[in-house]
């Protein structure tokens, strides 16, 4: 079995600690055994990104572009394989997985981009003689704690800001899915990443995740992740004064009007409820249906949901791959079981048993439900959708709104009217209109309101807020 070490100060390092990677479609499959790091781990990373990290941040906008951009052309050159691994490691489609890692050679090569254009301002001061000029400077060394669901393309998008505008980085990749993240550190190491400048330390949330939160010589943490743990790390890092940047998850609504195209409504709810095995922190959780037309769109989406094909991720056939691991498949069918003594109806949703052994469930849809439901309430994080019943456009922005996360909401709809009063009154980060609340741009903000996000917005050029700081300069001409 291959052995993949973590990368410290441009070496790779065993820590002597090797925990197996298994295939979620084919649990007789391993992918590799990686090193897993502690604390110790962490406080090496620190010193060596110490070292690096006068000379980086003071390195030319030309070589942090030219290394993004050989980064990015690479994990293009490469998304067949790469994205073969992503299905392999995580359960997505291989479609899925090759889409992924194109969208992180696209944000590698976006950032290579703004790298050359860190802008900044020079002002007339109120007083004579004197100049005023703002510029950025990089944070210092950034921590990046990255979740499963999307293991190449978030670890990408925050990689990629860290380092173009001249900060160091320790990133701790998911314990479950550690080979996307070890692709993006040999590519980084291959071409050219001086010693240092980024660090990879694997291993369990508990301990290297603890110790990044906690180091004093961090300057800034971004984390994607659970709500609990999101909360925990907001505590130390105020604590501490540390910059953090937080993604946290989502119970986002999709509104479908009466007057909404059926087959666009249809098709935008199931890729945004069912598509990734519902792992998306932006999945459509509940569909909130005017009463007009609930029971045709109920009767067609949950056709085209029990016609959609459950299977090993590595199959060109597949729509739906396997959930990512045991204990999330019990999680989602803990909620099916609650979803059935409080809402009563069921379609879809057992668990499911294929020629190899995996973590394989069939979608769910619930009906008959509301919004003071647990199931309704609580982020399931798995391919289960809840569709709740609506008189009007009224009714459905205030259950739409009535939720404590504020990630993506959508609203499928021909009324220009109705769209343009659900994208002023959603109190969502993202809003869509007749598209999945899934699926997002990779050159402009990310983010949400409420408990699903905290700190600046992730992506595009507003990265730039969350990765450097503001310095203002004062200069008398004498």
């Amino acid at each position: 079995m291959t052995k993949y070490d973590n990368l410290i100060n441009g070496e790779w390092v065993s820590f002597g600690n090797y925990n197996d990677n298994v295939n979620p479609s084919d649990t007789n499959d391993v992918i590799g055994s990686y090193s897993y790091g502690d604390a110790d781990s962490v406080a090496h990373a620190v010193e060596a990104a110490q070292a690096a990290r006068d000379s980086w941040a003071n390195s030319t906008p030309q070589a942090r572009h030219d290394l993004l951009d050989a980064v990015g052309n690479a994990l293009a050159a490469r998304s067949s394989e790469f994205g073969a691994l992503l299905a392999r490691e995580e359960g997505k489609t291989l479609a899925e997985g090759v889409g992924e890692t194109m969208r992180a050679s696209q944000v590698f090569k976006f950032f290579a981009g703004e790298a050359l254009r860190v802008a900044g301002e020079l002002q007339t001061s109120v007083r004579p003689d004197i100049d005023v000029e703002i510029t950025r400077e990089p944070v210092g060394i950034v921590g990046l704690i990255t979740p499963w669901n999307f293991p190449i393309a978030i670890p990408a998008w925050k990689i990629a800001p860290a380092l173009a505008y001249g900060n160091c980085v320790i990133l701790k990749p998911a314990d479950l899915t550690p080979a996307c993240a070890h692709v993006i550190a040999t590519l980084l190491h291959e071409n050219g990443c001086p010693a240092g400048v980024f660090n990879l330390v694997m291993g369990r949330g508990s301990t290297v995740g603890e110790a990044i939160v906690t180091h004093p010589d961090i300057d800034a943490i971004s984390f994607t992740g659970s709500v609990g743990t999101g909360h925990h790390i907001a505590e130390v890092c105020g604590k501490m004064q540390k910059k953090v940047q937080l993604e946290m998850g989502g119970k986002n609504p999709m509104v479908v009007l009466d007057d909404a195209d059926l087959s666009v409504a249809v098709s935008a709810c199931l890729n945004g409820t069912f598509f990734s095995t519902g792992q998306r922190c932006t999945a459509s959780s509940r569909l909130i249906v005017q009463e007009g037309i609930h029971d045709a769109f109920v009767a067609e989406l949950s056709k085209q949901m029990q016609a959609l094909k459950v299977g090993d991720a590595r199959d060109p056939d597949t729509q739906i791959g396997p959930v990512v691991d045991e204990k999330q498949l019990k999680s989602n069918l803990e909620y099916i079981e609650l979803a059935r003594k409080e809402a009563g109806e069921v379609i879809g949703g057992e668990r499911l048993e294929l020629d190899a052994p995996g973590f394989y469930q069939a979608p769910a849809l619930f009906l008959g439900t509301d919004n003071s439901m647990r199931i309704n309430r609580e982020e399931i994080f798995g391919p289960c959708g809840s569709v709740l019943k609506v008189a009007d456009l009224e009714e459905a922005i205030s259950v739409a709104n009535d939720t404590d996360f504020g990630l993506s909401a959508g609203i499928c709809t021909t009324s220009l009217k109705s769209a343009r009063t659900f994208k002023r009154r959603a109190e969502a980060g993202m809003v869509m209109v007749n598209l999945p609340t899934a699926g997002v741009d990779y050159h402009v903000p990310f983010g949400g309101r409420k408990g699903s996000s905290f700190g600046p917005r992730e992506q595009g050029r507003y990265a730039v807020e969350f990765y450097t700081t503001v310095k203002t300069s004062y200069v008398f001409a004498g």
